[in-house]
């Protein structure tokens, strides 16, 4: 009887809701347009809060003085790999942003720009998982994001990208040394920026190497 109990609580656990993520190409244009030019993106997070309690390094710029202003010294420390001011800020012991008050940014209005461009949308879209166990709850936000998906060319252009996503991943060993981002958040910004090289290509009708080089090429186009 109490295993029959506790079987009808746990079946009476509502679902978690499905939230909509907009329609998908108005998506794919604003988010390349705030890559091109390190822009805001415009997130219906609502009270979601995942990303901050998700175990995430902030990488925080050396001009943002005003960010920097905020944030006690003895939370940074040097990024590696890159330029002398870079810094990242860590996460506590229950793998929150330290800046996380209450449920909420403590600096929202002096937030870094790596928290402002952060769109966990990225990753439904391109279909790169997040394995990371210190990350379950961002990867269950992610799994409820639907895209509206409404005519043949905007559905052409969902699987572009992931087309785009899965080349990335599955030939990362084509690739020159260090080009490949090492996380998963900018594989998948670079499988949007390349995208466009997938829409009308039969990928196995092309050699890898010669895609490969395809990819640096619009890569480097995207970036400059």
């Amino acid at each position: 009887p109490r295993q029959t109990k506790v079987g009808c609580l746990l079946n009476s656990m509502p679902e978690p809701q499905d939230i909509e993520a907009g329609n998908f190409s108005n998506w794919l244009s604003d988010t390349r347009s705030a890559l091109r030019n390190d822009a805001e993106t415009d997130v219906p997070c609502g009270e979601c809060n995942a990303c901050c309690r998700s175990s995430y390094f902030i990488h925080i710029k050396p001009d943002e003085i005003e960010t920097l202003s905020h944030i006690p010294d003895e939370l940074l420390f040097p990024a590696p790999g890159l330029p002398e001011g870079n810094v990242l800020m860590g996460y506590d012991e229950k793998g929150h942003c330290p800046m996380l008050r209450d449920g909420a940014c403590s600096i929202y209005d002096h937030r870094p720009a790596t928290c402002r461009s952060y769109d966990c949308r990225i990753f439904p879209a391109t279909g790169i998982q997040i394995s990371d166990k210190d990350k379950v709850l961002i990867t269950q936000q992610i799994q409820r994001w639907k895209f509206n998906l409404s005519g043949v060319e905007e559905i052409n252009e969902h699987k572009a990208v992931q087309k785009a996503a899965s080349f990335l991943t599955h030939n990362s060993k084509l690739f020159p040394p260090d080009l490949l981002p090492g996380n998963p958040t900018q594989l998948a910004i670079m499988a949007i920026k390349v995208h466009d090289l997938f829409l009308e290509q039969d990928e196995q009708a092309v050699d890898d190497g010669k895609m490969v080089e395809a990819v640096i090429t619009a890569r480097e186009k995207f970036d400059s």
